[in-house]
């Protein structure tokens, strides 16, 4: 698996200075967690998941997690268990048939309720379990975190890896009287587990929800300012330094056209420059179907030390990869500061004549920059993530 598969091979030499290596449940971990890219949700009730995995029906999907949460009512609970079980099994079936192969698959996790739910899920699926990446924990906190943490060290094995992403969505958090010493308490549970938490996701729906807001497809997470308000405290906790974790954009969850009430949030002149005519009308495209909106908030997110995103609409999985791509001078400026991180030197110019590159302080930015790199891939020069963008991709209505 990697990404950008519907990029034709002399297309991806066209555009890639440094091609995006393949990568699976078995890449190690600190790579692997970079890794998620655009992470597809799909409701547990959804009919023939394992025939649309099998087909690769979503064009560029790495990773998508079945949920059994929020997507599904409470009365509908064990049917949507009965549901999935059913679906694992016999994509597992196919496994065994010769119709893919684990390194095919993209990222699958299960988004479960509570630890006696993950049991019994877990238990149900017998081998199939190898399906999976792993589960996504909601309303995490850290009242419950220790058992079901624990829970999935157990299912871990260095042969069939099994890894737990923790979801911040709780009321204790997004209140600041609360928030900071939550946050530690939670950061203390998962340091002991670090091996098998692959990243920390930011539930921005039940955030909104606990203040009755819903942001529109005009609207950012930044420019919601109590939601950028613990954002900043939830990168400000997860991603120091000395003992980070990769943390995920929150969830986009537009993707129909309507009238609009606010200026559109992507500027014509790169479009027109680039173009022409023809990037006018494509302009206008993305704006038709609220995807400056989506562009905008996923800049934000990488501007802010974010990796990846959640969403709900296979035509967001093109733009979040796409953005994710490591441009060619960010890459030469991180493999030079990594190069130069002797104790020789302190501080350098870069290559481009543009911005000096300060080894210590600039080393971790590059160490991620590098990450990245690897899975993602980087563009040559003359080209940019827009490019990428620009590509044709059949979508398929979820």
């Amino acid at each position: 698996m990697r990404f950008f598969t519907y990029f034709y091979e002399n297309e991806m030499e066209q555009y890639f200075y440094l091609k995006p290596q393949s990568f699976s449940k078995y890449s190690r971990r600190e790579l692997l967690s970079y890794g998620l890219g655009a992470t597809l949700y799909m409701p547990a009730t959804r009919p023939n998941i394992h025939q649309e995995i099998l087909s690769k029906k979503h064009n560029g999907l790495t990773s998508l997690v079945i949920d059994l949460e929020d997507a599904v009512g409470d009365k509908e609970v064990l049917r949507a268990e009965k549901l999935l079980i059913r679906e694992l099994l016999n994509l597992f079936g196919e496994f065994y048939k010769g119709f893919l192969n684990f390194e095919d698959l993209p990222l699958m996790f299960v988004r479960i309720r509570d630890l006696e739910q993950l049991k019994r899920v877990t238990e149900q699926l017998g081998d199939a379990i190898r399906l999976l990446t792993g589960v996504v924990l909601p309303k995490f906190n850290a009242e419950n975190g220790e058992e079901l943490l624990s829970e999935v060290q157990r299912l871990h094995s260095g042969e069939h890896p099994f890894y737990a992403m923790p979801i911040l969505e709780t009321a204790r958090i997004i209140q600041k009287e609360t928030r900071m010493e939550e946050l530690l308490s939670i950061k203390q549970q998962v340091d002991r587990y670090k091996e098998n938490v692959l990243n920390i996701r930011i539930g921005a729906t039940d955030f909104c929800g606990l203040y009755g807001i819903r942001r529109s497809a005009d609207t950012t997470v930044y420019d919601i300012a109590v939601l950028r308000d613990c954002i900043t405290d939830i990168i400000n906790v997860f991603e120091r330094f000395d003992n980070p974790y990769v943390v995920s954009g929150p969830v986009w969850e537009y993707f129909s056209a309507k009238n609009r009430m606010l200026k559109p949030q992507l500027r014509q002149t790169p479009f027109r420059e680039r173009y022409g005519d023809e990037g006018l009308k494509w302009r206008a495209k993305l704006i038709d179907n609220h995807l400056d909106g989506l562009i905008r908030e996923t800049i934000m997110d990488i501007a802010n030390g974010l990796t990846g995103k959640t969403i709900i609409h296979p035509s967001h999985i093109k733009i979040v990869q796409a953005l994710n791509v490591v441009t060619y001078e960010e890459f030469i400026d991180a493999s030079n500061v990594v190069k130069a991180a002797t104790g020789e030197i302190g501080v350098m110019k870069s290559e481009f004549a543009n911005k000096m590159n300060e080894i210590k302080p600039h080393f971790y930015w590059a160490k991620k920059i590098l990450l990245k790199s690897q899975l993602y891939g980087v563009l040559h020069e003359e080209f940019t993530n827009i490019d990428l963008i620009k590509k044709e991709v059949y979508v398929s209505h979820p």
